[in-house]
């Protein structure tokens, strides 16, 4: 089956969804924007064969949301987040408190965010609920919340 191609269509949102809208690229994204940046490392945290996590992650790279960083000579990369990438986590963190209000339930939020500009722990409302600055991806800090797994 022939997936449709949303980067023609005269929408931000269908244009959008082209980079991330296939389900294990918003995931890919959050990962690498806590942390999680080497292959295997995502691999693991996903649960996502290693072929569908090559072709997604080959994406994210042609479309300028992640670039490769060599980390040994094999030649074995991490990936990073760019500008553009960044700026999506942004939509990422709108999704995540869509999800907190709607489909937490009583375990509650898995992550907090703790806003740089002010330390606070913050909802997510793309400005700070305690000290009204802005809020986005490189403001705050993910932190682990009461619903996150035990280790």
């Amino acid at each position: 089956m022939q997936r449709t191609n949303f980067a023609e269509m005269a929408c931000s949102i269908a244009r959008t969804l082209d980079v991330i809208g296939e389900p294990w690229s918003p995931l890919i994204l959050r990962d690498v924007w806590v942390g999680i940046t080497r292959f295997d490392q995502l691999q693991a945290d996903l649960g996502i064969s290693r072929k569908v996590l090559t072709e997604r992650l080959n994406h994210l790279v042609a479309q300028g949301v992640l670039e490769r960083h060599p980390y040994d000579r094999r030649p074995r990369y991490e990936y990073r987040l760019t500008d553009k990438g960044t700026e999506l986590v942004d939509l990422l963190m709108v999704m995540a408190g869509w999800g907190d209000r709607w489909l937490a339930g009583e375990a509650g939020p898995p992550v907090l965010l703790r806003h740089h500009a002010c330390g606070e722990v913050s909802r997510v409302d793309l400005r700070c609920a305690h000290c009204g600055e802005p809020m986005h991806a490189g403001d705050v800090d993910p932190l682990p919340g009461p619903g996150a797994a035990a280790v």
